[in-house]
């Protein structure tokens, strides 16, 4: 059982802190509730574009990434369509220089004209790489604009489009920043051979001046029940034809989410699950296939992704792979299959928060869902899943009426989209 501790400054800023003795370094993550969910359809892509500014300079701090290596450590971020999470590992012993530099970018953030257009053409120079000029870039578009109605999660993190992102304004950037970077909608997390009565007080002198700010009430719709298959045929330069199925399912903190993951582990996890033995191994159908979901807060998709071998038509595909879905009904799972997928699950979560910057952002994520304390349950709730509650989730959502079907064709004369 990990041992955990909590506490909230009066400005609302959660603190979670975990003792791991003996070790050197130390990890320090700073989680906001914001991602792309909190945007509007005409403004998109700011959490993204607000993660890159965020390194770019503050009142106290010229260069951030050059501040933290004086320190003998390092640091990153990443944004998704719930969280942005800024993280840094760094010797023990200057813990404080951590704690200086990431209340200063949160109190006193550089958002002259300079920084904003600066980041902005680094984002939309990511934006051509990543989806305009790589292979399948734009499945994320593609396949989000086909399960999602009304949902923001309809468009990725990175933005809707280009252009979109090229049109935010000034006042756009900063109106969202001061909305949502604040302690009153962040958790610290520390992790080291660190003292909570430090973190504490560390935390009062570099946070506890910061004033919070009302965010936004937000109530995100939600998708009505999908009453029937979605399909969409693309054709790209790409190397292969690939198929993408997407079926709609619980958010994180769904009774079903722990099901869920444990079906797409007992089709794709390894050589010897089903899909990755039937379907690549045995029949030679897919050069690579998986199975996973996406863990979104709100309701998600589960997600099956194969490319496939030449000569392989698209209706073949699709059919072998819902045929699986279905052996895993009329084939009952076994109890060493059961057994193979919760023993992998808990090896990697064990060894995962062995490391300190994992467990010091897993320890955020939880806090933020609702408990830090929850992480040394998330064990006992893949071993309690039985096969009748498999069973439930496979015949009541892993269905056709219930799934979204790219088909996405490498163009066979080479040409350019």
């Amino acid at each position: 059982m990990l041992r955990i501790d909590r506490h909230t400054l009066d400005n609302g800023l959660r603190i979670v802190h975990s003792r791991t003795a003996g070790t050197q370094l130390a990890a320090v993550d700073v989680l906001y509730r914001v991602g792309s969910r909190d945007e509007d359809e005409g403004h998109t892509g700011l959490a993204h574009l607000l993660e890159h500014l965020m390194f770019n300079g503050s009142r106290h701090v010229d260069d951030f990434s050059s501040r933290v290596q004086d320190a003998a450590g390092e640091c990153n971020a990443w944004t998704n369509c719930d969280v942005t999470n800024y993280y840094m590992s760094l010797p023990s012993c200057n813990i404080e220089t951590a704690f200086w530099l990431e209340s200063d970018r949160m109190a006193f953030l550089n958002l002259d004209t300079r920084s904003i257009k600066t980041q902005k053409e680094v984002v939309a120079e990511e934006f051509k790489q990543r989806v305009c000029n790589a292979p399948y870039g734009d499945i994320g578009h593609i396949l989000r604009g086909l399960c999602y109605e009304r949902h923001p999660y309809r468009w990725p993190t990175i933005g809707r489009n280009l252009e979109g992102i090229e049109a935010l304004g000034e006042g756009d950037v900063r109106a969202f920043h001061d909305a949502y970077y604040s302690p009153s909608n962040a958790i610290l997390s520390v992790v080291g051979d660190i003292p909570f009565e430090t973190v504490v007080g560390l935390a009062e002198k570099w946070f506890g001046g910061i004033a919070p700010c009302d965010h936004p009430a937000k109530a995100f719709p939600a998708e009505e029940r999908q009453r029937g298959r979605r399909e969409v045929t693309v054709e790209r330069n790409v190397p292969v034809n690939t198929i993408y199925m997407a079926f709609p399912m619980c958010g994180r903190l769904g009774k079903e989410f722990h099901t869920f993951d444990m079906v797409s582990d007992i089709l794709s996890n390894g050589k010897s699950s089903r899909i990755v033995n039937n379907l690549v191994k045995r029949d030679r159908l897919f050069s690579s296939i998986d199975a996973y979901i996406d863990g979104c807060v709100d309701p998600g998709l589960f997600h099956i992704d194969g490319k496939m071998n030449p000569g392989v038509d698209f209706d073949l595909a699709e059919r072998k792979i819902r045929e699986e879905i279905a052996g895993l009904l009329t084939d009952p799972i076994t109890e060493d299959e059961m057994a193979k997928v919760r023993n992998k699950f808990e090896s990697n979560f064990l060894f995962s928060n062995l490391n300190n910057q994992n467990l010091a952002y897993s320890l955020a994520y939880y806090e933020m869902l609702g408990d830090a304390g929850w992480i040394n349950d998330e064990v006992e709730a893949y071993d309690s899943t039985t096969a009748r509650q498999i069973a439930d989730v496979i015949s009541g959502s892993l269905t056709e009426d219930n799934s979204c079907v790219v088909r996405y064709k490498a163009k066979q004369d080479g040409c350019h989209s």
